[in-house]
């Protein structure tokens, strides 16, 4: 199933361990200004960066594998935009199960059968207004005489099958926007939207309230409690997908603002159904309400919608940093290249697929989609090994597209701030952060114009993330800097 001109790479772009170029201004960067940092003694660190060609610039431990956080999203970029296709789009399918009379009334239920799309009702630039799908639906069930339904608006979401929470999660992570997980029918990221109110006073219960994409039975347990004035917003949400309940713990500033904050919404497939539902009826066509099922083989299909393409998605999701879309398409590649999407198979699956484009997988470890898992361990020469690979494809253009570029939008909008835009802009490269971890992996282009490829992974320190990203950001600088003697 590999690309051919995937494959036809493999054997050119494999990066052995190679002696480094003698003092270039990268590796004395690293021997002079990281090596010697005592911010970095305690650290774990390992980094790579190699030419054009292959050839080492510098490196520091760069077989080391280490927990990847974010920048593991390029990795499931990479392998979704060529096993995929960059014009591949997500479909949902309404469809009717039953008869419709001569009154229009349909005698049967009404499914909309999810396809993967992580962009269905999403907030995101990148998607298409949830009220202007819905109205697209209507008139597709007005379009073939339907004016009401006797029976059900039914979920279908066993595209991905019936794991929805990764073992490997932190339980803190599960509720939160950050750690919401794709579901076969994803709706609004699968997040619900709260407003959140201080009380009168320090110890007051919070006024914590509905707003959008809130389950209609979600029964919300509310333990948080108004803090400390200049104490921020250290609230934390817990949900399951067993049942139906949410819990705020926590605490909210007294002179925090109102906000309206989202969380993790586990029962999105049914909200999804609810919500049309719910728009159907406020334009006169009824129905029994929602429910979730599996539509039959039988079922008609009505109309089909499609997200946005695969290029566009993944240059959402490497900007923004995206951790739905990531997962999302990491389960689709298993069901893709397996036919099954759970997060083991869909791991072996992703590694084979690189191991059988040319890539050796020592130093790969990919546990999810995302990064968010810490048992994702990845090597800088895994990583520079991958891009070589990549930068050799027929799908290059589009995955460089992709990247966030300091001083552009998305994550990187304040990295190097203070260099012209003229070298920010020839950095093309993915960040990574957790509690420890903080990592950055791409590509670099030269005023020459050669491309260089490079990671560069700091876990376990024990400073704030800010005391050493200057570091970091001086490693991209000198990599911009770079010209061949």
């Amino acid at each position: 199933m590999v690309k051919k001109l995937f494959c036809l790479v493999f054997a050119v772009v494999l990066i052995a361990p190679a002696a480094v170029f003698a003092q270039n201004n990268v590796q004395r960067y690293v021997d002079a200004s990281l090596k010697t940092d005592t911010l970095l003694q305690n650290a774990a660190v390992s980094l790579l960066a190699v030419d054009s060609r292959g050839r080492t610039l510098a490196q520091w431990n760069p077989d080391q594998p280490l927990v990847t956080a974010s920048t593991m999203k390029t990795i499931t970029a990479g392998v979704a935009l060529d096993a995929l296709g960059p014009d591949f789009r997500f479909e949902t399918r309404l469809a009717t199960a039953g008869s419709t009379d001569e009154d229009g009334i349909l005698h049967g239920d009404l499914y909309i059968i999810g396809g993967g799309d992580p962009t269905l009702g999403s907030k995101s630039e990148i998607a298409e207004d949830i009220n202007l799908v819905f109205a697209k639906w209507a008139d597709a069930l007005r379009g073939v005489g339907i004016t009401a339904i006797d029976g059900r608006v039914i979920a279908d979401d066993g595209f991905f099958g019936d794991e929805t929470v990764h073992d490997n999660w932190c339980w803190i992570d599960y509720g939160a926007d950050y750690g919401s997980s794709p579901s076969g029918l994803s709706y609004c990221e699968n997040l619900s939207f709260y407003r959140v109110e201080p009380g009168l006073a320090e110890g007051n219960p919070l006024a914590i309230t509905p707003v959008e994409s809130v389950y209609s039975r979600m029964d919300l347990r509310q333990d948080a409690v108004t803090g400390p004035e200049r104490s921020g917003n250290k609230l934390n949400y817990y949900a399951s997908d067993l049942s139906p309940v949410g819990r705020f713990t926590g605490t909210y500033a007294l002179d925090r603002r109102v906000d309206t904050i989202a969380v993790s919404n586990r029962f999105a497939a049914l909200t999804c159904a609810e919500a049309f539902a719910s728009y159907l009826a406020s334009g006169g066509v009824s129905s029994s309400g929602a429910a979730a099922g599996s539509a039959p083989d039988s079922a008609q299909t009505v109309l089909i919608s499609y997200s946005p393409s695969l290029r566009t998605i993944c240059g959402e999701m490497l900007k923004k940093s995206n951790n739905f879309f990531a997962e999302a398409l990491f389960l689709t590649l298993g069901r893709q290249l397996t036919g099954q999407s759970n997060y083991s198979k869909t791991a072996s699956a992703v590694e084979e697929y690189i191991a059988a484009a040319g890539c050796r997988t020592t130093g790969l470890r990919q546990d999810d989609g995302s990064g968010l898992s810490r048992q994702n361990f990845v090597s800088p020469r895994f990583f520079c090994n991958f891009y070589r690979i990549m930068q050799k494809s027929n799908i290059f253009a589009p995955y460089l597209e992709a990247f966030p570029t300091p001083g552009g939008e998305g994550t990187l909008k304040y990295v190097l701030s203070r260099e012209p835009q003229q070298l920010r802009g020839r950095i093309h490269c993915k960040s990574g952060s957790m509690t420890g971890v903080r990592c950055y992996a791409g590509y670099v282009e030269t005023s020459g114009g050669e491309m260089l490829s490079f990671a560069i992974m700091v876990n376990n320190y024990d400073c704030p993330t800010r005391a050493i990203q200057p570091k970091i950001e001086g490693f991209l600088k000198q990599l911009a800097l770079y010209e061949r003697q």
